[in-house]
């Protein structure tokens, strides 16, 4: 979560200069225009529209082509969450039905099974593209069914894992025929083969890919009324939830902010909820969505402290103070440090308040990992104050834990409840920080060091992923930034092969927790941008997802 530098001096703090929140207290007080319908009315019509669509599964048993469109279109519209067993028997008869898409010459659908039994778990070989080659091995435009199997084709490749190198042609050659193209297609496909080759789709956001694609799916011949009614009237629902915890999460965040008086901190609240319905969007997961939120928030704080404000004396107060983890320790603290502090361990006591009985054992797995992030922030405060310059091994060893995501795992999956099945296993798993969870800390710091390449570092900032690969290999800038960017395309693939050797009942939990955390961090730093520092790059966006109505009135 460390920030690139801010381009513009609002309030200095230790030589590093931070926006202003560009909301400032607007969600508090927002009152959303009033909903086409009551909603009892939305979702007594939503409850009737799920039995419409599951006799739609039924229907799809005839073939298994036409189960393999339902499910993709489903998942793009976001509503899946309420088919999960429809969705789970379909798969099984795509995976089972292997001989009826090996007779298709159409990429598109082909493509199609291998990304959607890839995205859950279930392995196909990269053989499978091997027809659409021609004679020298390459991939053959005239066998590609043109714009659609391309597009097809270049996101099914970025389901490989390390060791399907065969599937990198398949990327460059999609992409290549998808940037010569896409000015010459009409909508939606135009606006799809941009979106993708900005973030492929496996690597998107549900929350943002749902809110593209519903308006893109009304212009589709094919589309079904169903499905585009059923979507938008749970993206209404969702919305409505979504701006009720977002002004109390503000009114929260500004009595803390304000009561901790840590003025050289970002103020970023609704970025935060933006980032958090990335990873986790859904009714049912509110409590996992406050969870992350809040242990999110109070870890910036800690962040900014650490790399734009404390001395190193005040980082390894109040490190030993998190270790010790009692109200007592906070004599020790710095007193500018003391509310934070004490905010910290109340807060921690509200989420295990927030558990069920069967479930207060997880939360000592949360505060365990959140020790394990503030030793990893005094130790990058460490190498900075002593102007130590890491090699790149020890850099990225240091720096996939402290940049946070294995921090926030735990958490998530304390908060995903009935939603997902979780046991003492899961939390060892997310605990121990396997490669897959490493891997998603991996891409969060090669985004955010690329970020801080393109706009620049803090001052206080501990050398970054492409300083440390130009010191150690005699790199220009752009070569190291190439390598970087590499190096986050592998992280990916350690991501995809984890999830196809993962044991079933550990998948979705997994992919909840790293794969969809992972998603959300492609796009805060797209493009080069840091969209949690400079609030003002996806005001756009916070405005469509939250203000902006998708049921017709």
């Amino acid at each position: 979560m460390a920030a690139a530098a801010a381009p513009v001096a609002m309030a200095t703090a230790g030589g590093c200069t931070f926006e202003p929140s560009v909301w400032g207290d607007f969600f508090v007080t927002y009152t959303p225009p009033a909903s086409p319908g009551s909603e009892e009315r939305m979702r007594e019509r939503v409850n009737q529209l799920k039995g419409d669509v599951r006799r739609m599964f039924e229907v799809s048993k005839a073939s298994a082509i036409d189960a393999a469109k339902l499910v993709d279109t489903i998942q793009h519209l976001g509503i899946e969450h309420y088919f999960r067993e429809d969705i789970d028997a379909a798969l099984s008869r795509i995976r089972d039905e292997e001989t009826v898409f090996a007779s298709s010459n159409d990429l598109h659908i082909v493509a199609l099974r291998f990304r959607l039994l890839r995205q859950h778990g279930i392995w196909v070989s990269a053989d499978v593209f091997d027809k659409f080659r021609d004679g020298t091995g390459d991939f053959s435009m005239s066998l590609c069914s043109g714009p659609r199997g391309a597009l097809s084709l270049y996101n099914a490749a970025h389901m490989a894992t390390p060791e399907e190198t065969a599937l990198d042609d398949a990327i460059a050659f999609a992409r290549r025929h998808l940037e010569a193209m896409k000015s010459k297609l009409m909508s939606p496909l135009a606006k799809q083969v941009v979106r993708a080759l900005g973030i492929p789709l496996p690597r998107i956001g549900q929350r943002l890919q749902t809110l593209h694609y519903i308006g893109e799916y009304e212009q589709e011949e094919e589309h079904d009324p169903t499905l585009l009614e059923l979507a938008r009237l749970d993206f209404e629902l969702v919305r409505l939830l979504h701006l009720k915890e977002l002004s109390e999460l503000c009114s929260w965040w500004r009595d803390l902010y304000n009561d901790c008086k840590l003025s050289y901190a970002r103020d970023r609240m609704v970025e935060i909820y933006f980032w958090a319905c990335g990873v986790v969007h859904e009714e049912e997961n509110s409590r996992a969505r406050i969870i992350f939120i809040k242990t999110f928030a109070l870890a910036s704080l800690t962040d900014d402290t650490y790399d734009v404000h404390g001395t190193l004396e005040d980082c390894q107060k109040f490190d030993e103070a998190i270790q010790r983890w009692h109200e007592s320790a906070a004599s020790i603290v710095p007193e500018y440090l003391r509310t934070l502090y004490l905010r910290t361990l109340k807060e921690f006591q509200k989420f295990e308040d927030m558990l069920e009985p069967s479930e207060k054992y997880q939360i000592s797995y949360v505060k365990k990992i959140y020790k394990v992030q503030i030793e990893f922030y005094l130790k990058e405060a460490t190498w900075s104050h002593h102007g130590y310059k890491p090699s790149l091994k020890e850099h990225v060893e240091m720096a996939r834990v402290s940049s946070g995501l294995p921090m926030l795992v735990p958490g998530l999956l304390m908060g995903l409840g009935c939603s997902v099945a979780t046991d003492k296993e899961t939390f060892e798993w997310a605990l121990s920080i396997p490669d897959m969870v490493l891997a998603g800390g991996e891409i969060g710091r090669f985004l955010n060091d690329l970020a801080s390449y393109k706009v620049g570092k803090n001052k206080k900032d501990v050398v970054s992923t492409l300083e440390c690969y130009m010191e150690e290999h005699g790199a220009t800038g752009e070569e190291a930034f190439a390598a970087v960017t590499r190096m986050n395309e592998l992280a990916w693939r350690r991501i995809n092969r984890a999830c196809l050797e993962m044991d079933s009942k550990l998948l979705r939990a997994a992919q909840f927790a790293v794969v969809d955390l992972a998603r959300s961090v492609e796009f805060i730093y797209l493009g080069g941008r840091d969209a949690y520092t400079f609030g003002s790059s996806v005001k756009g966006h916070v405005t469509s997802l939250f203000r902006k109505p998708v049921v017709p009135a």
